[in-house]
């Protein structure tokens, strides 16, 4: 049976001061050294509250991100940031248009990537309060979205005129990183993934594909390009993922049941938790968890919603995880919030101090429901 832990999806909401010295450093009046030491100490501070929250597993709150996708995607050889003109569509608002495409062959090297001296920060922060350090990362199949959306496309294409080299070449590339994080100490990486709402969501299905693309292709195509890239990893590395529907201001991109990816998701992708949005009607009933036929995977419930202030009811948590134990053993369950806090630095509509009140209830639903498992 896989440990589990208490644990936060991942993104935080970024203090007022982090946003001043973000828009300080963009418009050139402080140095990239000084904005560095400003989010050094805010993290610590952050560190330091999830520790006292109780959290088993903590993150850096992505606090040195403006999304919680493209700043990853970014740090990759071939890989380079692009202002797309356009936002994608959410609920009643669109995004900022910060894209990633192709600008020569795509590779890893660990000195150029940000995210490797971010990690070794958390990590010495995690190591000194007896906790571990969790990062989280954009999902292959993400990254392979963003370079093959829209016209982003036709730069994919002078490269790679094969798509199949620039996916053997993007898997490789997320394999070395995740070598690399592991080489740093991490020993757990999350895989945000919201590629399977396109799959999910007929009417956003076929916005995106103009219903050409049959979904078992894109169902396959996601699936192979995510395990290819874990494919042959140490024995103590746990991947896990988290499968979004979009978390964008507490809007939302995507609707609709697991229902239509459940076999291919839960029952083939090597992963080992899944953190599932369940917040809402949205998401559907818990029917598609009886397709996780391996006892050592767990689905983490997202009873929790990221998107409001108000605080949830704790018995109806507690009632909606028994309903949950009827499609799979309460010991393959757990719980969690629906998402992160801010995906993106804009972040989502509730305060800070809602926020902790939200993983409070989430610890104390599990003390109650699971006890010290």
């Amino acid at each position: 049976m896989t440990k589990k832990y208490f644990e936060h999806v991942g993104s935080f909401l970024r203090p007022e001061e982090l946003h001043q010295a973000r828009a300080a450093f963009a418009n050139g009046d402080i140095t990239f050294e000084e904005l560095t030491a400003v989010e050094d100490r805010l993290i610590t501070e952050l560190v330091d509250k999830q520790v006292a929250a109780g959290l088993e597993k903590v993150t850096d709150g992505e606090f040195r991100r403006a999304n919680w996708h493209t700043d990853f995607f970014w740090g990759f050889d071939g890989i380079e940031r692009y202002q797309y003109g356009e936002g994608l569509a959410f609920e009643g608002v669109e995004t900022n248009d910060d894209s990633a495409i192709v600008s020569g062959k795509i590779g890893f090297t660990k000195e150029n990537h940000p995210f490797i001296k971010h990690f070794q920060f958390l990590k010495k922060l995690a190591d000194e309060r007896g906790v571990e350090a969790k990062i989280t990362i954009p999902a292959p199949a993400q990254c392979m979205i963003e370079l093959q959306r829209g016209s982003n496309i036709q730069k994919a294409l002078e490269v790679y005129p094969d798509q199949r080299d620039l996916i053997a070449d993007l898997a490789a590339a997320y394999r070395q990183s995740i070598l690399a994080l592991y080489e740093e100490g991490a020993r757990t990486i999350q895989l945000d993934d919201c590629t399977w709402g396109v799959i999910m969501d007929d009417d956003f299905y076929k916005t995106v594909t103009n219903g050409e693309i049959d979904k078992d292709f894109i169902r396959e195509g996601l699936l192979a390009i995510n395990n290819k890239a874990i494919e042959d990893l140490p024995e103590d590395l746990q991947i896990n993922t988290h499968v979004c529907r979009g978390n964008y201001q507490s809007t939302y991109a995507t609707t609709g049941p697991y229902t239509a990816v459940a076999e291919t998701l839960f029952g083939r992708e090597n992963a080992t938790a899944y953190f599932l949005e369940y917040d809402n009607e949205r998401s559907g009933g818990f029917e598609p968890l009886a397709e996780f036929k391996d006892p050592n995977k767990v689905a983490v419930l997202g009873l929790v919603t990221t998107k409001e202030g108000k605080l949830e009811d704790k018995e109806t948590i507690i009632a909606r995880i028994k309903e949950a134990s009827e499609f799979l053993p309460l010991d393959q369950l757990w719980l969690a919030t629906q998402c992160g806090f801010a995906s993106t630095e804009e972040g989502n509509i509730l305060t800070d101090e809602d926020q902790w009140k939200k993983l409070a209830l989430v610890k104390e639903v599990i003390d109650e429901v699971w006890g010290n498992q």
